[in-house]
């Protein structure tokens, strides 16, 4: 079930992260679009804050490609709830590549979905979660901020809780002003567009 965890199309190539057989776990891949024929995933190893370890077999839950400070990057959320960085450019068929930990937004929580926007020229990060509600992260200055290396449990990126938003399941961006959100409890789903908070 966790074999394909998160698929997004980027710059002319489909990128999709999950789990592998190999000795990293933890996979990203990056495939041109018209498809080709598939090469192997980039295995990736992240700084667990709150388990105060390095681990391979983790797979992103959800990501989002980002430029950080003029270089592509994935902004990939795991659950417990480390943010990781990842160059675009070290994801190389076959290669191993260490995340950078920028965030750690609590154990005991499963991200569902991530997407980026801009509001008051200042740029950021929305995240739906299972038991966190949703995070308004600051986009601005992310390599700023230093590499999680230590057991921790909430440090890094900054973040609100966006209390009117609950039980939201996905989200995407609608427009410049606007989210579409999957919301609801129970049985009952609403599909919904709200502002940007």
């Amino acid at each position: 079930m966790e074999t394909i965890t998160q698929l997004k199309y980027v710059d002319g190539k489909v990128m999709i992260a999950g789990l592998s057989n190999e000795e990293f776990s933890s996979s990203l891949r990056s495939i041109p679009f018209p498809f080709e024929a598939a090469s192997k995933g980039t295995g990736v190893e992240i700084w667990h804050g709150s388990h105060g370890r390095f681990e391979t077999n983790a797979p992103v839950r959800t990501f989002v490609p980002y430029q950080i400070n003029g270089e592509k990057a994935i902004l990939a959320a795991y659950t417990c709830t480390p943010l990781v960085r990842i160059p675009v450019s070290d994801l190389k068929a076959g290669s191993k590549v260490k995340g950078t930990t920028i965030a750690e937004l609590g154990a005991g929580n499963k991200p569902l979905d991530m997407i980026v926007y801009q509001k008051d020229g200042k740029h950021f990060i929305l995240m739906a979660n299972s038991r966190r509600g949703v995070m308004k992260l600051t986009g601005d200055h992310l390599e700023a901020f230093q590499p999680i290396t230590k057991q921790t449990e909430v440090t890094g990126v900054p973040y609100e809780t966006i209390a009117s938003l609950k039980g939201v399941q996905h989200l995407d961006k609608f427009d410049d002003a606007s989210a579409l959100v999957l919301m609801g409890e129970g049985a009952s789903l609403d599909l919904r567009t709200v502002p940007l908070p």
